[in-house]
């Protein structure tokens, strides 16, 4: 689990630790990865984006701050940090993941939880993306995942989809709970899914994946004219509506407006806060909402549907289901809307 690379505060792992060690000397269970790719949560990048008012060097040089500080990418202000793409330098004789040198992978574990070091300070990156070409080393633990990316795809498009891909993953189970139960029940009703941020990189999969499971109606929200265009050609919606998600009269009316009615699933894909609210009211009664951003306030979400008398079941995303990275890579391989919105994403980047 990595509890003797973490240096402080003794006794919790790696995620919540302040520091952890960053030796690129492996014990008999690590694997050491030269990194050549960070992607950045989105709500990381966005919060110091914000901050720094859009300066790429003062992200980039912030970038290179935290990782020399804590020995691992982990946002003090949202806490989280993302995941990367390397090549295995070296495999303890005792890891049990799978890899041998030479083997090009995506870490499937947060970066909040890797040791990392950074050897070249981020000298190709202008602070100006999510993803962040760099040249360092990482850890993996005995407990962390990673997956050999794809001969068929860019390392670029993997690193994308990988990034999120448990969002899809979990929304396929859900909806596909609600199809089975209630045809196990005789229950003729229509499963309708809602997806806040529905043009993003887990939105765009969310959806997909919940149409797979089986949902009979979903309607894709988002905030401005350009990407209701871009989702709408992309054909992964019955329906595209235009709201802003921290409104929560708005979002609900928006998405109720869509469908006839509130949504048996709400998932809320968005990097910005204040939209716990809204995913509730836009949520029918003994529905479910899923919260994938890292920008989600937990209490706001508890005590809000807690003020609302709303009976819906929260769910945290996080990151994991088994067959995760498999799934979303087949669903960007299937889907052609899908593959040109994470295209059209990091020809913007």
């Amino acid at each position: 689990m990595g509890l003797h690379r973490v240096l402080e505060p003794a006794g919790v792992l790696p995620q919540a630790a302040r520091r952890l060690d960053a030796s690129p000397v492996i014990g008999p269970d690590e694997v050491r990865i030269r990194v050549e790719r960070l992607n950045l949560d989105a709500a990381s990048f966005r919060q110091l984006w914000e901050k720094h008012g859009g300066d790429g060097e003062r992200v980039r040089a912030e970038v290179l701050e935290i990782v020399a500080a804590r020995g691992k990418m982990q946002n003090p202000v949202t806490g989280s940090g993302g995941m990367l793409i390397g090549t295995v330098e070296e495999v303890g004789r005792r890891s049990p993941l799978g890899l041998r040198p030479g083997d090009r992978v995506a870490t499937l574990v947060s970066l909040t939880l890797t040791p990392l070091a950074i050897v070249d300070g981020l000298a190709g990156w202008d602070g100006r993306s999510e993803q962040v070409p760099c040249d360092g080393y990482a850890v993996l633990f005995a407990r962390s995942i990673a997956a050999v990316l794809p001969a068929d795809l860019h390392p670029e498009l993997s690193l994308a989809v990988l990034d999120v891909c448990g969002a899809p993953a979990l929304t396929a189970r859900v909806v596909g709970r609600y199809v089975a139960d209630r045809a196990r029940e005789g229950d003729a009703r229509p499963v309708s899914v809602a997806v806040v941020g529905g043009a993003g990189k887990s939105g765009s999969l969310s959806l997909t994946a919940a149409r797979r499971a089986g949902a009979t109606r979903t309607v894709g929200v988002v905030p401005v004219a350009a990407e209701r265009d871009a989702l709408e050609a992309a054909g992964l919606a019955d329906v595209v509506a235009l709201a802003d998600a921290r409104d929560p009269v708005s979002l609900a009316a928006a998405v109720t407006s869509a469908l006839g009615a509130p949504a048996d699933v709400t998932v809320v894909c968005v990097d910005v806060p204040g939209c716990e609210h809204g995913a509730v009211l836009a949520t029918a009664d003994g529905g479910t909402v899923v919260f994938f951003s890292m920008a989600t306030s937990f209490a706001a979400a508890a005590l809000g549907a807690e003020g609302l008398a709303a009976d819906v079941t929260m769910l945290v995303g996080n990151g994991y289901v088994p067959g995760h990275a498999e799934l979303a890579l087949e669903l960007l391989r299937a889907e052609p809307g899908v593959r040109r919105l994470f295209e059209a994403r990091l020809a913007a980047d």
